[in-house]
């Protein structure tokens, strides 16, 4: 079961990096206030940046490491791995998920270009 969750977390982490793109590009015509979230944007551009860094570097993900090692302990597939799992494991050369990884990071950043975020609200006090 916490393998699962792991899964499940690491699903979210891929529908945050590749979603949160096209929901700035979406909501950026729309005036959708989320996509002017500063939190959001900064959260987004150093996610998707520590996926394509580790990726670089050749480190495996950190979440797929330790569901790897729950699903060792436990030596079975759930339901939801099975019908999931093909949307966000892909058998593919690494080389594949480097180029993917930093294509779309190069979009976010040309995004947070675009499309900036709202200044932050809090007010820095005098110096």
């Amino acid at each position: 079961m916490l393998a699962d969750l792991i899964f499940i977390l690491h699903a979210a982490v891929v529908l945050f990096n590749a979603g949160g793109l096209l929901l700035i590009l979406i909501g950026a015509p729309l005036n959708w206030s989320l996509i002017r979230n500063r939190k959001f944007r900064i959260t987004h551009v150093a996610l998707i940046s520590f996926v394509t860094v580790e990726t670089i570097l050749g480190v495996s993900c950190p979440l797929t490491v330790l569901e790897d090692w729950l699903r060792g302990i436990s030596g079975q597939q759930s339901f939801v791995q099975r019908w999931v799992g093909g949307l966000i494991y892909w058998d593919a050369p690494p080389w594949v998920f480097t180029v993917l990884y930093l294509l779309v990071t190069i979009l976010i950043v040309v995004a947070w270009k675009i499309v900036p975020p709202r200044p932050s609200t809090r007010e820095v006090p005098p110096v």
